[in-house]
């Protein structure tokens, strides 16, 4: 295994360490944190003195993520690379789920309260998330700046309110919290409702949290979105007025596409992480198929590609844009940090079906969520299973069982020039007997009319 010798500053000068090469491949360096992220486009705000702590050593810095779901979507992605940019630097990321914060439900930037979840939903929420971002930071190794995660619930299931209204209340006025952004959009009318005394105490939890992990792990730096700022800055506050300490924020913008709507949201709802709610196919697709414009912010924000080879890359792509350099460079990378090579090569081939020259061997690969991803949009056509069983020619299922020629004329003329094919293969003959030996997945049939028309059948 390789190793990387680092000088670290807070301990003696002589004093080196060694950092393992493990299972993902971190390269750790002494890339300044602040300056990898401006050039990135990823700060939006700091507190003054943030830049120069980074001047006195390995910092360590949480990011907090609510577990509502058991999965990330791509819109917690940003945040998980400043984790990911962070250790890459040399520095210690914390990732906390709030477990107990995601109870509450955190007013920034919603519009109404959430539904809080049990602890048993919490805690397989963060065993898959845990999962997850083991994708992106290095938890295992015994390198001095290893990931950690930590849940706020473990240490706020046991505090009393009158413990917690001693603690932390008393150190925070109201007229502190009523100032926040958060809190004045939901209470001046922007929202249908009001807002409960539960969301309004959250930014005192995430206050709590930063002043925890400042008390037990040395915690100078918090980071988030950009709505996250307020709730940030309680905590900064918080930790003055208790112990006055010095700690720092940095947040970053809220990505959004050119058009200026919202980042990450499909018309059929969010882009998970999980392949059980989003294939890696439509996962890869999604990145492909971003504006020229946005790939070349995402490609700053969601990959660790150096700024040499990103500028590289722009310049390619700006001498031929319908070659998609950069959307094809963005997807692999994401695609392959989310998933894996393996599921990266699956959906650049399945991808090929629909526009390259693809084989039927390639289309009895795919497994039903992927092909039906693949050929979603297109024409479909319910058929009889039992027809299916029995056999029967071409010609007639492309005609009286699915509507797909207007006349069985049409069909053998089409055939006979080459232009019509089932499953990715060119049909010799229109009395070409169909069976079950053509059901892909059991269950599907695809007929191609032409080059560029398909259609889906579907044997119940």
């Amino acid at each position: 295994m390789a190793c990387l010798f680092q000088k670290i500053v807070s301990f003696d000068k002589e004093s080196y360490f060694c950092i393992e090469t493990i299972n993902i491949k971190l390269s750790f360096h002494s890339m300044n944190f602040v300056e990898e992220l401006k050039w990135r486009g990823m700060v939006h705000t700091m507190m003054p003195g943030t830049e120069e702590l980074f001047e006195k050593g390995i910092v360590t810095a949480y990011l907090g993520i609510d577990p509502t779901a058991d999965s990330l979507h791509i819109g917690h992605l940003c945040g998980v690379m400043m984790l990911r940019h962070f250790q890459r630097c040399g520095h210690k990321p914390i990732a906390l789920l709030g477990g107990a914060t995601g109870m509450i439900g955190d007013p920034s930037g919603k519009s109404q309260e959430r539904n809080l979840l049990d602890e048993n939903t919490l805690r397989h929420n963060q065993e898959c998330i845990k999962k997850q971002l083991s994708k992106f930071l290095d938890f295992d190794s015994d390198a001095p700046n290893h990931a950690e995660l930590v849940n706020n619930y473990d240490w706020m299931k046991d505090f009393s309110f009158l413990d917690f209204a001693r603690t932390v209340g008393k150190h925070i006025t109201v007229n502190y919290m009523m100032a926040k952004d958060s809190v004045q959009k939901r209470l001046n009318g922007e929202a249908s409702v009001g807002m409960s005394f539960t969301e309004f105490s959250y930014q005192l939890l995430q206050g709590y949290d930063y002043l925890y992990l400042y008390e037990h792990e040395g915690c100078r730096l918090q980071m988030g979105g950009t709505d996250q700022w307020g709730n940030i800055t309680t905590g900064a506050e918080l930790i003055r007025r208790t112990n006055g300490g010095e700690v720092f924020a940095l947040t970053c913008p809220l990505v959004t596409k050119a058009d200026g709507t919202k980042f990450g949201k499909t018309e059929s709802g969010n882009v998970w992480l999980d392949a059980r709610y989003t294939s890696p196919y439509k996962f890869y697709q999604f990145w492909l198929n971003v504006s020229d414009e946005d790939a070349k912010r995402y490609i700053k924000i969601f990959t660790s590609i150096s700024k040499e080879e990103i500028e590289a890359l722009s310049a390619e792509h700006d001498e031929a844009p319908h070659l998609r350099v950069l959307q094809k460079r963005l997807a692999k990378e994401v695609t392959v940090m989310v998933h894996s090579e393996a599921d990266y090569e699956a959906a650049v081939e399945a991808s090929n079906i629909l526009f390259g020259n693809s084989t039927s061997e390639q289309l009895h690969k795919l497994d039903e969520d992927t092909l039906l991803a693949v050929f979603e949009g297109v024409p479909q056509f319910e058929i009889s299973r039992d027809t299916v069983l029995a056999g029967i020619p071409a010609v007639e299922l492309t005609t009286e069982v699915a509507a797909i020629f207007p006349s069985k004329g049409e069909m053998r003329k089409l055939t006979q020039g080459g232009g019509v094919s089932i499953n990715k293969e060119k049909l010799a003959a229109p009395d070409t007997k169909i069976d079950t030996t053509y059901l892909l997945n059991n269950k599907y049939i695809i007929v191609q009319r032409g080059k560029k028309n398909y259609y889906l059948l579907i044997a119940k």
